[in-house]
């Protein structure tokens, strides 16, 4: 159940296409789709629905005082530890400028602390504060509630089907921007094979 200034009612009601999907053929996208998209629909399918899903993870995120990828910084400090600026920027296929500005806000709302490394001065090593361990359990509920509002009507086998298909269309992203195999295996096939 979501708590703070919107219903889940008052969430669809703003969101752009509410009420409307993408499901039978003739039904209009959330965004219309140009003509010019017409050699690429699984993209711009792929487009709305990053769009619609960073909205809602924005709306439930803001309620804990958190911005759409902070949460994504948060968890691996919680399950890693302390790391190195740099290292979250691999982590997290960041540059060091975008990583650099999110880890300040976070900084300024109380949730990491950034100290210089003992042993190299120019090495930031940034962890967790108090306030920032105590937003765990929400973010979990939010990533929880997301997940239920994106796999509602989906059954458990249809949910391990887009998954597979999910996973399927990162690998194929992942070898294009690497033709030579040099990029290791995503995150995702590590932690989800596709034998499940």
């Amino acid at each position: 159940m979501l708590s703070g200034q919107e219903s889940e009612e008052e969430m669809a009601q703003s969101t752009p296409g509410a009420g409307r999907c993408f499901m039978e053929p003739g039904q209009e996208a959330t965004v219309p789709v140009p003509t010019a998209a017409d050699g690429g629909p699984i993209g711009h399918a792929i487009f709305r629905l990053a769009r619609l899903h960073r909205m809602f993870a924005g709306r439930l995120l803001r309620r804990i005082g958190l911005h759409p990828g902070q949460e994504l910084v948060m968890m691996q400090l919680w399950e890693l530890g302390v790391q190195r600026q740099a290292d979250l920027v691999r982590l997290m296929d960041s540059d060091a400028a975008t990583m650099t500005r999110t880890v300040r806000r976070l900084e300024r709302a109380g949730f990491v602390s950034r100290r210089p490394s003992a042993t190299d001065g120019r090495v930031s090593l940034i962890e967790s504060t108090a306030a920032g361990h105590a937003l765990r359990r929400e973010v979990e509920r939010s990533w929880g509630r997301l997940e239920e509002l994106v796999a509602a009507d989906l059954s458990d086998d249809e949910r391990v089907a887009v998954l597979r298909t999910l996973e399927r269309l990162e690998c194929n992203l992942v070898r294009a921007a690497d033709p030579m195999g040099a990029t290791k295996t995503p995150a995702s096939q590590e932690r989800f094979p596709a034998d499940r």
